[in-house]
């Protein structure tokens, strides 16, 4: 049984002006999601800007999130390190908090081998009772977790349900679903590759979109899962202006700044993230106003 199925938001940590979380807007920010057919919440990801959240700060969200989320749907937590102790005691954290599953990206900046990837990623999934999601975002750690490796672990490790795909590498999908056999959940880690991904037995997307557009997210899934592959690109191409707006920039930049122009108030990033280049602001504006969100 997947984790979730459909569109999971990797959900923003709102910040007020002194730089502590901004926790009534993160409560609002949920209830929104949920409210417009969010199918997931994942917290202290990438987009959550988790690598400047101090541990009991990244402890405390997780915390917050679970408890207003309120088991309306699952909450995946992120939990992932370049340090395997640090990724096992934040699972374990997670865990007690009431997380449903956790997503844990590839080490970075080491630049394990594949031995190392499976040795750390089993030792964080035995320290819980919990699933685990891998997450591959090669891109961002440097580090690419090849189709053999994620199908050992997904058939070796009981609670490793599947991988958050964001190498952005469609011949690497097709590989890792045609050794699967099943065994491995497959989620979209890019929101311009939803629907190839969900072609190829996927479970649905960890979206960046979603933040600003869950509801159309959302749809890109139901529709597809329905049979409605037409209807589902359609959504998925109309998206296209808007996912390539929203990643001028690297995440979470552009989408706190989409936010905040829609009066979401997510405030600003922690560094050494900086504010958006006002030079690209007016191309975000344009992507969500014709996309109808302003």
């Amino acid at each position: 049984m997947a984790v979730f199925q459909g569109a999971g938001v990797a959900i923003v940590t709102p910040f007020k002006a002194n730089g502590e979380v901004d926790y009534d807007k993160f409560a609002e920010l949920l209830e929104f999601q949920i409210k417009n057919g969010t199918d997931a919440i994942i917290v202290c990801g990438t987009t959550g800007e988790a690598s400047t959240l101090s541990h009991e700060e990244h402890l405390d969200v997780i915390k917050f999130c679970v408890e207003k989320v309120a088991g309306r749907i699952p909450v995946v937590a992120g939990t992932g390190s370049n340090c395997t102790e640090t990724a096992i005691y934040l699972s374990v954290e997670a865990e007690k908090l009431g997380a449903d599953a956790v997503l844990l990206v590839t080490p970075y900046y080491n630049k394990a081998t594949q031995k190392g990837l499976y040795r750390h990623f089993k030792a964080v999934a035995d320290s819980i009772k919990i699933p685990v999601i891998l997450y591959n975002v090669p891109s961002r750690t440097g580090c690419n977790i090849e189709p053999e490796t994620v199908v050992k672990l997904c058939t070796e490790v009981g609670n490793i349900a599947g991988v958050k795909e964001a190498s952005g590498n469609i011949s690497q999908v097709v590989k890792l679903m045609a050794l699967a056999d099943g065994k491995v959940d497959l989620y979209s880690g890019n929101d311009d590759q939803i629907v190839p991904l969900l072609a190829m037995g996927g479970k649905g997307v960890i979206s960046v979109l979603s933040n600003v557009a869950p509801r159309e997210t959302h749809e890109i899934c139901e529709k597809f899962f329905a049979g409605d592959v037409e209807g589902s690109c359609k959504l998925q191409m109309r998206s296209v202006e808007l996912c390539n707006a929203l990643f001028c920039e690297v995440n979470p930049i552009p989408v706190k700044k989409a936010l905040n122009l829609m009066g979401m108030e997510a405030g600003s990033l922690r560094m050494p993230l900086t504010e958006m280049d006002e030079a690209n602001v007016p191309k975000l504006e344009k992507a969500l106003k014709d996309f109808g969100i302003l």
